[in-house]
């Protein structure tokens, strides 16, 4: 092994346990807030996982949309809802978390069964790289304008019905 390859092997195995770790949080952490904070954790180390696959456009595009849009707006919603619920305890809670556990583990093992038995191909041909940011670009504007423009005119619709509702309360 070479010193990339090893290197590029040591980013991916932090990346994925980062990732791993970061999304078995936003499960079981009991606070949201917490959760939506990793939340922004395992999108950003997919954002990495896609700069090991030489897709800098994806994973910028990653970081743009998810962290910084679909996160932000789940802190917003979180933070404005603020709705406070008294819990009660919750009937079977031990014998859902123990068929939870064993339906977890199941899959578990079968992924890693599926994982050691597939035969899996060699790595095909390198990415073209820079070239593909300029035919995504193409493609947006020639051949997908119509949905890039309904979906630009439907975030400008949601974000001006936040706003509406968010500045409501203000005055009344």
């Amino acid at each position: 092994m070479t010193i990339a390859s090893t290197t590029q092997l040591i980013c991916f195995a932090v990346l994925s346990l980062t990732l791993v770790v970061g999304a078995f949080g936003v499960v079981l952490l009991p606070n949201i807030v917490y959760s939506a904070f990793l939340l922004g954790g395992v999108f950003l180390s997919v954002a990495g996982l896609y700069l090991l696959l030489n897709a800098s456009f994806v994973a910028a595009a990653q970081i743009l949309v998810y962290v910084g849009a679909v996160n932000v707006l789940i802190l917003f919603a979180i933070m404005l809802v603020n709705k406070r619920e008294d819990l009660s305890a919750i009937p079977g809670l031990a014998v859902r978390r123990v068929l939870s556990a064993l339906v977890c583990a199941g899959l578990f093992v079968l992924l890693v069964r599926v994982a050691f038995t597939t035969p899996w191909a060699l790595p095909g041909p390198a990415s073209i790289g820079e070239e593909a940011t300029a035919r995504i670009g193409e493609h947006l504007f020639s051949d997908y304008l119509l949905p890039f423009e309904l979906a630009s005119v439907l975030l400008l619709m949601a974000m001006i019905g936040a706003i509406v509702l968010a500045r409501r309360d203000v005055f009344s």
